[in-house]
């Protein structure tokens, strides 16, 4: 039996990361009918997509600190539970106030793929590591490619209750899973925990990822928006300023401004800006009308089989991802990962009409995403302490998700700009979504020369393991095959 459970540990915490995406798409389908359904406006509904992204930025670094404080398992499976629950509220309620509180507690999942990493690191020899992270990485796009066209058809299909409950009884199976299978991890940080660094961070980051994500709605220039940057500005320099003179601060910023994980960190933001650009725009241009010129007037089910086969490619190609960094480095497989991403915007630009050279270059980018997303995370392992990988990855998952925010506001000024109107109705121009591209493409060469500036280790540094053991004493070395 204990063979059984080591062998299912890294398909279960697999699962857990995919159940993650599922929930961050699995509303996609219902946004244009949630008004009628729940008899709440448009913008009230948004608050659908906004709860869950804000809650999962803000509880992805704490409980990361947490699951390094308390126990890994101990905070993952409180994730899978809060997850649950959430997708039980939205089976249980046509309230968009409650469907709102529901959906804030879904983003408690975001902190799953940082957690299991650091399990890994903890748990698996070094030889299975390296292909491990790669998987757990990139759930975040398998599980997104599988539950958009899911989640449509059941839509589609069925009364959208059925959706939820549909997530409710996988929730419920994976968390018991990980109960059963997955084993806590020996690895603690003991310390007070950063009350008054979490309620900072939450705050600051709740200011800006609301303002950059309300203000294509409310205006850019309005006083609202204007004053939650100016908040977030504020507090977020109190809380630096607090950080660095706590004991035991919620997150290390001495360690995190070092080169070899402030360098991460930021090639996470502009991977995760490029990555997002590439869901958010095919799905847009392929249901495009017909009479646009460009358009291919799919259905919502239709659009998730054309990004089917990128969420396959990244299934498929995370264990090479895993070989090319234990015999190259993480830091070449996350510079080869943007270039490939910025080539699969070039094939868009050069040709976004016919649907199969639309789903080639999708799947390209997913590709370039499967490379650097399997290797952001074996740079924060190999660069900071074994008691901190929880909070330094919970970190790095952050600025992704911060980038995602930036690149869906980015996308959305831009395709706002470049309309015209089609049987009265103003619709994005094929100039408009090119542009998109070429921003998107730009940003993933920007990650490549910071994934290139990222200091090498020397030959002798080993990795720590959960033993205190030295290990794997060469850069890449977390990512054998």
């Amino acid at each position: 039996m204990a063979a059984l459970r080591d062998r299912l540990t890294v398909p279960v915490l697999a699962l857990g990361g995919s159940l993650m995406a599922v929930m961050q798409v699995v509303v996609v389908p219902l946004l244009p009918d949630l008004p009628r359904l729940t008899g709440a406006s448009a913008g009230a509904v948004s608050w659908m997509v906004t709860a869950t992204l804000l809650a999962g930025a803000v509880l992805n670094p704490v409980l990361g600190r947490a699951g390094d404080m308390y126990g890994k398992k101990r905070v993952l499976l409180l994730a899978l539970g809060m997850m649950t629950v959430g997708s039980l509220m939205c089976a249980l309620t046509s309230d968009i106030r409650l469907l709102i509180v529901a959906r804030a507690l879904q983003g408690a999942a975001a902190a799953v793929v940082p957690l299991s990493i650091s399990l890994l690191r903890d748990e698996l020899p070094p030889e299975r590591t390296g292909s491990a992270v790669a998987l757990m990485s990139s759930t975040v796009g398998i599980g997104a490619a599988l539950g958009l066209p899911l989640a449509a058809m059941v839509v589609q299909y069925a009364d959208w209750h059925v959706m939820f409950w549909a997530t409710t009884a996988l929730g419920a199976l994976g968390t018991v899973l990980a109960w059963w299978a997955v084993r806590e991890s020996p690895v603690r940080e003991p310390g007070r925990f950063d009350s008054v660094g979490a309620l900072g961070l939450a705050v600051g980051l709740t200011c800006l990822l609301m303002g950059v994500s309300q203000g294509g709605q409310w205006g850019w220039t309005s006083p609202s928006i204007l004053g939650l940057f100016a908040g977030s500005v504020c507090v977020l320099g109190l809380w630096w300023t607090q950080q660095l003179r706590a004991e035991r601060p919620l997150v290390d910023l001495k360690l995190a401004t070092s080169p070899k994980v402030a360098l991460p960190h930021i090639a996470a933001l502009l991977t995760g800006f490029a990555f997002y650009a590439n869901s958010l725009v095919t799905a847009q241009l392929v249901q495009a009308p017909k009479e646009t010129g460009y358009g291919l007037g799919l259905s919502i089910v239709a659009t998730g089989v054309c990004l089917l086969p990128g969420g396959v490619t990244m299934l498929l190609l995370s264990p090479v991802s895993a070989r090319v960094s234990a015999a190259r480095g993480a830091r070449v497989t996350l510079a080869i990962g943007t270039v490939i991403i910025a080539f699969g915007y070039g094939i868009r630009i050069l040709d976004s009409r016919d649907l199969w050279v639309v789903v080639l270059g999708s799947a390209v980018c997913a590709t370039g995403t499967t490379f650097a997303y399997s290797a952001l995370p074996t740079l924060i392992l190999r660069a900071v302490p074994a008691g901190q990988t929880a909070s330094a990855n919970g970190v790095n998952v952050l600025m992704r998700t911060i980038g995602q925010a930036v690149s869906s506001a980015a996308v959305a000024a831009i395709l706002v700009h470049h309309t015209s109107l089609i049987g009265g109705a103003a619709i994005p121009t094929l100039h408009g979504y090119l542009l998109a591209f070429a921003m998107a493409g730009t940003v993933a060469l920007v990650a490549c020369a910071a994934s290139l500036a990222i200091p090498a280790d020397p030959p002798s540094r080993g990795t720590r393991r959960a033993s205190g053991r030295t290990e794997a004493p060469r850069d890449g070395a977390l990512e054998g095959a």
